[in-house]
């Protein structure tokens, strides 16, 4: 008896890989579900990329990725360590591309852009075609992705790494491979590189392979703990060193308001945050196998980190950026699905292209009306935040040789300063007796003998962020406040936002 090997299949297909080949089609459809997104993502992030001026966390990335190698390792060995890799990175891309807003900006606008694709791809790979490209288009428009698209901080990476750490692993359950587990472990210390709170991720990952191992599949659950460990294992070191800095932090206080707050706060703006949040909420009813990947995904690192607030003041939601993409999903879910019900005949034939890409465009561009607003009000000076750069053109306009500067207030006037008259002469700082680089921190140390460090200047720029009505004085060093009022009167006071520029002219 002879086997007709013309027939034969070159390997066997489960029923679940052949549902799924259906839902996801070819190639063309990925490109679409990974393209369209990521195309709306950078129309909503690119547009006024450097026209708001960086705020100070900006600065800071600002000042220690253009340290040296040397200060930059000092500055890591004291604080923030856990951004060494994206320091480093940073580094390399201002050599390249320069310091400017939208320079500094570009990588982590780049880096939204793609995550808007894989939210595609993982919707696509999860559920359907359409479902992907709605839950990639819903990500893209939200408030909060064009915030943090327009900042020179690494939380875009941590979100792009989390879902690309998530295909991966959708992947490998499918096809197993030691290299595809290899690229997970990566995928996953990448994440950690980005943020090491995204790393809560994993446990949305467990609950993938605990149903893995139910449906029969006896290697998965050996494979992912000997991956996740071989990730976590490569950040472990930074983590180490990380827990001693953890009081740079400490600042972060947690309420009951801030968790009430915590929809606005995450997505931008009200409407938009309590609409994907109801929404999907729902949607894990109709998740089926993936609520579960879903729900621990999108709910447990905001409790997790309110919970452990007192502790670890993790509670932020620009930690928990690496949510939205769930719950973008679950809203697709539930809104597809739901369709699909409402439409039984829509399975056969074009009318379920039709319906279904009807049923995309319009919540799409419903959910991208209301959000409008709020990716606008994202591109804003963040109203809290002092008007340095009003105030650093009032210095070079009026700046003569041998002007000195002094600052005064807790908002990181020096540093803030140090940028925006980065590329012109600037009085020189007078009372800076020990620069951040030798601290081997971002704070400098002030000259103990003030009226000795203030010999031979005869006029002073003075920037302080004291403006609520009290003396602009208020919290300085005591020996420099009564040198300043004894040999120095203002001749010139520009009020600005949150920032008051004063000219002080020797007695």
């Amino acid at each position: 008896m002879t086997t007709d090997t013309r027939t034969a299949p070159a390997a066997p297909e489960t029923g679940g890989h052949r549902a799924r080949r259906r839902r996801s089609g070819g190639k063309g459809s990925a490109l679409l579900v990974f393209a369209l997104p990521t195309l709306v993502a950078l129309a909503c992030v690119l547009p006024g990329l450097g026209q708001r001026q960086l705020w100070r966390d900006e600065h800071a990335t600002w000042w220690a990725s253009t340290l040296s190698w040397h200060y930059l390792g000092r500055l890591i060995d004291n604080i923030d360590v856990v951004f060494t890799p994206y320091y480093a990175s940073m580094h390399l891309w201002i050599a390249v591309a320069g310091d400017s807003p939208a320079a500094l900006r570009l990588p982590q606008a780049l880096a939204m852009g793609v995550s808007a694709g894989l939210v595609g791809l993982l919707g696509r790979r999860m559920f359907a075609v359409r479902t992907g490209l709605l839950a990639g288009l819903l990500f893209a428009v939200v408030p909060a992705i064009t915030r943090y698209g327009q900042e020179t901080r690494p939380y875009a990476f941590a979100t792009l790494f989390a879902l690309l750490a998530t295909l991966l692993l959708l992947r490998v359950l499918d096809r197993p491979s030691l290299k595809g587990w290899t690229l997970y472990a990566l995928a996953i210390a990448a994440t950690g590189f980005g943020h090491l709170v995204a790393m809560s991720v994993l446990a949305g990952h467990l609950g993938l392979v605990i149903l893995a191992r139910r449906r029969g599949d006896r290697i998965a659950h050996y494979a992912f703990a000997g991956a996740a460990l071989l990730g976590v294992s490569i950040t472990f070191p930074m983590v180490a060193q990380g827990t001693g800095q953890s009081g740079q932090i400490a600042w972060n206080t947690t309420t009951t308001q801030d968790l009430l707050d915590f929809p606005e706060t995450l997505f931008g703006s009200w409407i938009t945050g309590g609409a994907v949040m109801g929404a999907g909420v729902f949607g894990l009813l109709l998740a089926r196998r993936y609520a579960l990947l879903l729900g621990a995904w999108a709910v447990l690192p905001p409790v997790l980190t309110f919970l452990t607030a007192d502790q670890l003041h993790l509670f932020l939601p620009r930690y928990l950026l690496f949510t939205i993409p769930a719950w973008t999903l679950l809203v697709a879910a539930a809104v597809t699905r739901l369709a699909g019900r409402l439409d039984p005949q829509a399975r056969r034939g074009a009318g379920a292209h039709v319906f279904g890409g009807a049923l995309v465009t319009a919540v799409a561009a419903a959910y991208a009306f209301v959000a409008w607003p709020g990716i606008g009000d994202a591109k804003k000076d963040l109203p809290m935040e002092p008007d340095y750069r009003a105030a650093a053109k009032v210095v070079a306009a009026g700046e003569k040789s041998g002007d000195g500067m002094v600052f005064n207030g807790g908002m990181s006037e020096r540093r803030a300063m140090a940028y925006e008259l980065r590329d012109r002469k600037a009085p020189r700082d007078v009372l800076m007796e020990w620069t951040p680089q030798q601290n081997g921190s971002y704070g400098a140390s002030e000259c103990k003998r003030p009226a000795r460090c203030l010999k031979g200047v005869d006029r002073l720029w003075l920037i302080s962020t004291i403006s609520d009505g009290r003396p602009l004085l208020t919290g300085m060093d005591e020996k420099t406040a009564a040198v300043l009022e004894k040999d120095f009167e203002a001749v010139r006071t520009v009020r600005l936002n949150h920032v008051v520029v004063r000219v002080l002219d020797r007695t």
